[in-house]
């Protein structure tokens, strides 16, 4: 049986006053629901607080700088790539060259004509703010065609630029010219000086090519300035001092005997014509060269010994003090009277032409033993008069002459036994007349082959006659 209709049974629509209440009387229980869960941690949070602190959570914002810090670094990357770009263009041999931007290193591609151009590349992308580093892969082309246009273009440029300057390589020609006379005019000014000073011939020339080479050098450099080419006069000095390096590592035994000669100019130990023994050569000097010491042996021959041997070596110069002494030795028996015999030696020494009498003539006994007793004698001579040679043997020759006339016997190998008598002796025999005396002059053999020697190196000589100054020759004997 359905229910009586009634209005209060009727479905109505509910109102909007209805709803409010119902809102008003929720309110206090989810405020409690709100304070519990604050004071619980381990309530669940209502889904848009749990979104709100994911969002503002550390790792989420070093994500959001991350991401900030790549768009800005694309943007920085775009920015280097355009500008390097641009200057790139700006140089029609560089417009083949593509590059290329990551986190601000560049990296450039494509080919160029030469090496030149690379670097320029690389230059100018260096050249850009904000560029880390550049990576440099442009290759060089091997088109043939574009190449022979590439230098037939450079040498045009070339030849005009060498057109236009010609007019300014004219007056470098005449700065240098000018220049080498003004170093031939001033040469001479030192060299009046030094002659008034000394004679020293490799010593004038050594100032004279200084003077001219400092002269010339200052010419070079202004012509090299008017020309704008300075720069090429350090690449030519370091060239200069490494291959001068070389070059004395290579002719080191050139260098030193040079370098000798030098010194031995200088010091002038010697002279042409002098009586030299140096180490265990012996001859007269020819000439002293840049290079070696050239000396004419006593039998003729021509020696030529290195500038840097003579200098280290030690230098017996007969030359050098005219006065010169000789000796020899004679033995005489064991029984004879060595003061007698010394007496009558000096005696004959003191006739011989050419012996001089201040120092005199002297003796001593030298050895004595069984075979007989050495007396050696001394005598001096002027070399400029006389020869040691000749006058040694006529000295020789005329003490045994004297020991013969005396009596002096020399050692006897054999002994003969002699019966004493009570008759007188004998009276002496009278020996041999004295021989006449030899030549003891200069001796001159090689002295024309020695001067045609000599005329031969006049050129190279650094040794004078006037480099070391003799005493004056002593007129020769009546």
């Amino acid at each position: 049986m359905s229910p009586p209709h009634s209005p209060l049974w009727e479905r109505r629509k509910p109102r909007p006053l209805l709803l409010l209440i119902l809102l008003l009387l929720s309110i206090p229980p989810l405020l409690a629901h709100a304070q519990s869960a604050t004071e619980d941690p381990e309530a669940p949070q209502p889904v848009i607080e749990q979104a709100t602190e994911v969002l503002q959570q550390p790792a989420s914002q070093e994500a959001r700088d991350l991401a900030a810090e790549v768009r800005a670094g694309e943007q920085s990357d775009s920015r280097i790539a355009s500008a390097v770009t641009a200057r790139l263009l700006r140089h029609p041999r560089l417009q083949q060259v593509t590059v290329a931007v990551n986190s601000g290193i560049v990296t450039l591609g494509g080919e160029v004509l030469a090496d030149a151009d690379r670097d320029l590349a690389g230059t100018l992308a260096k050249s850009v703010d904000g560029v880390g580093a550049v990576s440099n892969q442009v290759a060089i082309s091997a088109n043939l065609p574009e190449r022979m246009r590439a230098a037939l273009a450079q040498t045009q440029q070339k030849l005009v630029r060498l057109v236009g300057a010609i007019p300014l390589l004219v007056v470098a020609l005449a700065i240098v010219y000018l220049s080498v006379l003004a170093g031939k005019l001033l040469a001479r000014r030192p060299m009046a000086w030094l002659r008034r000073r000394q004679r020293n011939p490799f010593l004038e020339g050594l100032v004279r090519r200084l003077v001219q080479s400092v002269v010339v050098v200052l010419g070079l450099v202004l012509a090299l300035n008017l020309l704008g080419a300075t720069a090429l006069v350090g690449a030519v000095l370091g060239s200069a001092g490494v291959i001068g390096l070389v070059v004395g590592f290579a002719f080191k035994d050139i260098a030193e005997n040079y370098m000798a000669g030098i010194l031995l100019s200088l010091r002038r130990p010697f002279a042409p014509d002098d009586h030299l023994v140096v180490d265990k050569y012996e001859g007269k000097v020819i000439a002293l060269t840049s290079r070696a010491t050239l000396l004419m042996t006593l039998d003729g021959n021509q020696l030529s010994l290195p500038n840097a041997l003579v200098f280290k070596s030690v230098v017996l110069n007969y030359t050098a003090n005219p006065r010169r002494r000789f000796d020899f030795v004679l033995p005489i028996d064991p029984s004879e009277s060595a003061h007698h015999a010394s007496e009558a030696g000096l005696a004959a020494i003191a006739q011989v032409d050419g012996v001089l009498l201040d120092p005199a003539p002297s003796s001593s006994v030298d050895g004595y033993n069984a075979k007989g007793l050495d007396l050696r004698f001394f005598g001096w001579i002027d070399q400029r008069r006389n020869d040691l040679g000749k006058t040694r043997s006529e000295a020789l020759r005329a003490v045994r002459g004297a020991f013969a006339k005396a009596g002096v016997h020399g050692p006897e190998t054999v002994r003969y036994l002699r019966e004493e008598s009570r008759e007188p002796l004998p009276l002496p025999v009278p020996g041999p007349p004295p021989e006449p005396s030899g030549d003891t002059s200069v001796n001159r053999d090689i002295d024309e082959q020695l001067a045609a020697a000599q005329r031969a190196h006049d050129d190279e000589n650094l040794a004078s006659p006037e480099t070391d100054p003799k005493p004056a020759a002593a007129p020769p004997p009546p």
